[in-house]
């Protein structure tokens, strides 16, 4: 039975299994396939899971790969590079916030111990922030940097460099800022207009409903991989023309999830900070990155089923996946994958 919003969009259950019933996880596309690192299996767990599964859109069936040897992590973030390495970086590892880089090689499906260069300023800690692929050895990672007890009051913004024949990595803090954010979510869109790019935008994770700059580059400096998704984002296109819905960003909103598509950020879910109770949320959100103005639709959610927070959206072969996140509760994991389905 599919998860029933608004008319126009619904989430559509298509997979079950008890390995994804997980939350704060990271969940990434490599090789045609998800795979989802660590969590919490309850929202009173403190010690993150150690594992990696593997969830094939093409078949349903979720495996368990990378064997022993796996970093603990919650809060964490995650991407691949070079088609092949998936690097779990920084996050909660039961007992302090790390910065360390684990990697993951999907060809021999094992863990690889990856150092810091010799050069490498790593942060103290590191966790609920972004980490964005800008390259095969260039990431952005945005978020406050902090010990055991005690964070910055201002966002950081670290330039975090990879070299996957050696197996190390290095960080290196930029000189700008960001608003104190936790929890908040990263898109890098195309820029049009005389002078082309690509930028990288914030959203959530303060009181604030709009996006923040945390970076901008030109055309040659960043390193896209190849998407399908013409289909989505047409469908998204006549959603954003035809719907009605609020014109209201996402104020206080974090631990959402967030997938760009096109020239899209879809957004779901989260956690409000605007209300003391029944602060889980089932809001679908679309931001329009080529409006200046009115960019984002707002579309509310009946199912109180669909109330997710700490899941994750991927975008692979047209179709948006939602797995995991702890339901209304605040404690209970879905063990279910989802795909979002729009129609008109």
């Amino acid at each position: 039975m599919a998860a029933a919003g608004p008319p126009g969009w619904v989430w559509r259950p298509v997979a079950h299994d008890r390995l994804l019933a997980r939350a704060f996880h990271s969940c990434t596309v490599l090789r045609g396939r998800l795979y989802v690192v660590g969590g919490l299996t309850s929202g009173g767990a403190r010690e993150p899971l150690g594992d990696a599964v593997m969830f094939d859109p093409a078949t349903g069936r979720t495996t368990r790969t990378g064997g022993p040897g796996g970093p603990r992590r919650s809060h964490h973030d995650a991407v691949s590079v070079g088609n092949r390495w998936l690097c779990v970086v920084g996050g909660w590892d039961g007992s302090r916030r790390v910065a360390a880089v684990a990697a993951l090689d999907a060809e021999r499906g094992a863990w690889e111990a990856w150092s810091a260069a010799p050069d490498s300023c790593a942060p103290a800690g590191l966790s609920s922030h972004t980490c964005t692929r800008l390259s095969d050895h260039e990431l952005r990672v945005a978020g406050r940097e902090g010990g055991t007890r005690t964070q910055r009051r201002y966002g950081s913004v670290y330039t975090l460099r990879v070299d996957p024949p050696a197996r190390t990595y290095s960080y290196r803090e930029e000189g700008c800022h960001t608003a104190s954010r936790s929890g908040h979510s990263a898109a890098l869109f195309r820029t049009g207009g005389p002078r082309p790019g690509y930028q990288l935008l914030l959203f959530g994770g303060s009181n604030s409903s709009e996006p923040e700059l945390a970076g901008n580059w030109g055309p040659g400096h960043i390193q896209e991989e190849p998407v399908v998704a013409s289909q989505l984002t047409e469908q998204l296109s006549r959603l954003v023309r035809r719907e009605r819905g609020s014109a209201e960003g996402p104020r206080g909103l974090r631990h959402h999830s967030c997938s760009v598509v096109g020239p899209f950020a879809v957004l779901f879910g989260g956690e409000t900070l605007t209300r003391a109770r029944d602060t889980v949320c089932n809001d679908l959100y679309i931001y329009d990155s080529r409006k200046s103005t009115r960019p984002w639709l707002h579309l509310p959610c009946e199912d109180r089923n669909m109330k997710r927070v700490g899941h994750r959206t991927c975008l692979w072969n047209n179709q948006l996946y939602l797995v995991g996140g702890f339901g209304e509760d605040n404690r209970t994991p879905c063990p279910n994958v989802y795909t979002l389905e729009l129609s008109f």
